[in-house]
């Protein structure tokens, strides 16, 4: 060290403290330190914050950081060098997203495609775009808001209109009286089923009873001589039906007596001497029977 001056000592340790701290720097912004990586770029539209280092992730996995970025004043879309591990395999097909996360971390993730049989050569741009996170989505969501802000104010001024009435009131009081009327039948209800549960097995040998009879009676219906049965039916309406043909006929008393008006006129004719006799036999008995001593007959 007697070659070295303090003063080519002290430069040596500041060159060796700016290396260092320059690496440092480099590993602490996430990009390698070799280059043992393969660069990828991607075009997007707008960057939305993105910037060298943030990283490269594939199905939530990190790949990567970007490396650089430059924009492209003839195409206006700013194209990102991504370096990916060298074990990193890219489909045809993939795509680059920017997604910003609630702290406002920005990152760069891959959409791999599902057709992997064919891969990207190193240094192909891949196309980028911009996933919309939830910060983005409430931002589109404000104008929407913002009109139905004045919509709300009335539903809630409606709202305190409502719960001002002393009908809701009143309805309430009777809801808790309808519940409690409730509560009663629901108990009288449960009284009658219990009583129900203990005559329940009586009512089964009622049952059971009823059934057996209905059973004997219908072996009883089955035992039964149905065509004889019918056959004294037939001959009773055939009887009827000859007495019914009698009588509209005019052979017989009955015949003649509901045809024959003479015969019917007689009869009347008789009725109304034998009730002129009476009355007259009632009226004036001496002149059909009479007692005298002296054989006077009193006209």
């Amino acid at each position: 060290m007697k070659y070295f001056t303090k003063e080519i000592q002290i430069a040596l340790v500041a060159i060796v403290g700016v290396v260092v701290l320059f690496f440092g720097l480099q590993f602490l912004k996430g990009m390698s330190l070799f280059s043992d990586e393969d660069v990828y770029y991607a075009s997007f539209d707008d960057i939305s914050g993105l910037s060298a280092s943030s990283a490269v992730f594939a199905n939530g996995y990190q790949v990567g950081v970007v490396k650089g970025i430059e924009h492209d004043f003839s195409t206006g879309n700013t194209v990102a060098a991504l370096g990916l591990d060298k074990r990193m395999r890219v489909p045809k097909g993939t795509t680059a997203k920017i997604e910003t996360d609630m702290l406002g971390n920005v990152k760069v993730s891959l959409v791999l495609a599902e057709d992997r049989s064919s891969a990207m050569a190193v240094g192909d741009t891949l196309t980028g775009g911009k996933d919309v996170g939830m910060l983005d989505k409430a931002a589109k969501m404000l104008p929407a808001i913002e009109s139905a802000l004045p919509k709300l104010d009335s539903i809630l001024d409606k709202l305190n209109t409502l719960l001002a009435d002393p009908a809701l009131a009143n309805s309430l009081h009777n809801a808790d009286k309808v519940t409690a009327n409730l509560t009663v039948t629901t108990s009288q209800l449960n009284t009658l089923i219990a009583g129900l549960n203990d005559k329940l097995p009586g009512m089964m040998d009622k049952a059971d009873g009823i059934l057996d009879d209905t059973g004997k009676l219908t072996h009883d219906l089955s035992e039964l001589d149905v065509a004889a049965t019918m056959a004294r039916v037939d001959a009773t309406l055939e009887n009827v039906r000859q007495m019914t043909e009698k009588l509209n006929s005019d052979e017989g008393t009955l015949g003649l007596l509901m045809r024959d008006p003479s015969l019917y006129n007689n009869i009347n004719s008789t009725v109304r001497s034998a009730d002129s006799l009476m009355i007259d036999l009632r009226e004036h008995p001496k002149r059909y029977v009479h007692f005298s001593i002296f054989g006077k007959k009193d006209k």
